[in-house]
């Protein structure tokens, strides 16, 4: 009856340890899709609600059409042909700076108003022949009255009379091609592809598990694919020690937690301490966690969070009683140890490691 039971025993645990690290780097790379998906379908809303798209591609306007009517339809930037603009004499300034220069033009049967970046214009030509320009198509706004209240002066004209000669719509250059507008595109277009690229690699390490980080990390201590197969098999057969996200083979330490995956030759540990983290809302203590830090040899650091006090303990014992060179506990003494044996500044390696990872 005992050999019976601990046949089941043991054909239990092969059974729901089989290919475990593997499933759950699987687990872990479907889990982490999630946001990249969803901050990409936001992506795709914000191109479709909003006038970003018309900054990067703008509506088309030939020269008969209507900016009432282009602005009536939601048109919020045009690319168009202008021709004889004439200069206003009067430019728009920011923090001292000439930022834009007042043309006018007959467009059709209707005279508007165009603001031209100093560029465009070279710092106010008295007139341009022929322009093709993108803008933003925007309503008059105080600025461009005043530019219309001063117009109508020099022409001895009524400010009603002028306003119901031009168009009560302007296009507006600056606002298409300023700092703002080119900020904006790069964090959209910049974001976009670090999310389909962060998409595309997890859909990678799902399909291909032997390139996922946790086992391509595996590789400083030899073929990362023998030694995943090594790890995976101990695991299956019988664990020394086992938590909730942390086991011990007879070689290896192996963290299977929503954190990360991590796989870890006994051997090549170095030093194991554990740190406290005490968690509150606003003055109110209501629990402490604990979190594993892991050294291992060619600069490999794992840290394992939130977990409790007898676990991290446990497992710390049992490292030190398998492998007795590891260092066990936080001390400046183990600290400048493992500083010498690993020949670079520990803070600076550990700083390169978290970028690594996040990368």
């Amino acid at each position: 009856m005992i050999i019976s039971n601990t046949t089941f025993i043991l054909k239990f645990m092969m059974e729901n340890y089989e290919h475990y690290i593997t499933k759950n780097i699987k687990d872990v790379c479907r889990t982490k899709m999630i946001s990249p998906i969803i901050y990409l379908i936001l992506l795709l809303a914000l191109w479709i609600l909003s006038p970003i798209s018309e900054i990067v591609v703008p509506e088309k306007a030939d020269s008969n059409d209507s900016l009432t009517k282009l602005y009536k339809q939601d048109v919020s930037y045009i690319d168009t042909k202008l021709t004889d603009l004439y200069f206003t004499g009067y430019t728009q300034t920011s923090l001292g700076f000439t930022t834009g220069y007042y043309y006018y033009t007959m467009r059709g049967n209707e005279c508007i108003l165009v603001l031209l970046s100093p560029s465009t214009s070279e710092e106010g030509l008295p007139k341009i022949t022929a322009l093709h320009t993108k803008g933003r198509l925007a309503k008059r706004d105080r600025a461009a009255k005043d530019v219309l209240d001063n117009l109508s002066k020099d022409l001895n004209w009524t400010e009603t009379g002028i306003a119901s000669k031009v168009s009560p719509y302007y296009i507006n250059e600056p606002d298409c091609r300023n700092f703002r507008s080119y900020l904006l595109l790069f964090l959209y277009f910049a974001s976009m592809l670090y999310a389909f690229i962060s998409l595309i690699l997890l859909v990678i390490y799902y399909r291909f598990p032997l390139l996922s980080p946790p086992v391509r990390q595996l590789s400083r201590f030899g073929k990362p694919a023998e030694l995943l197969a090594e790890a995976e098999e101990e695991l299956a057969t019988l664990p020394q020690l086992a938590t909730d996200d942390m086991f011990i083979t007879e070689h290896y330490f192996i963290e299977t937690s929503k954190y990360g995956i991590a796989i870890v030759p006994i051997r090549e540990i170095i030093w194991v301490y554990k740190h406290s983290t005490l968690h509150k809302f606003f003055w109110y203590h209501f629990s402490i966690s604990y979190t594993l830090h892991i050294t291992a040899n060619k600069h490999l650091y794992i840290h394992c969070p939130k977990n409790i006090k007898s676990d991290i303990d446990g497992i710390m014992d049992y490292l030190a009683e398998a492998n007795h060179d590891i260092l066990v506990g936080f001390s400046e003494e183990n600290r400048l140890a493992v500083q010498e044996k690993q020949g670079t500044p520990l803070q600076i390696e550990k700083f390169l490691e978290m970028l690594k990872k996040r990368i």
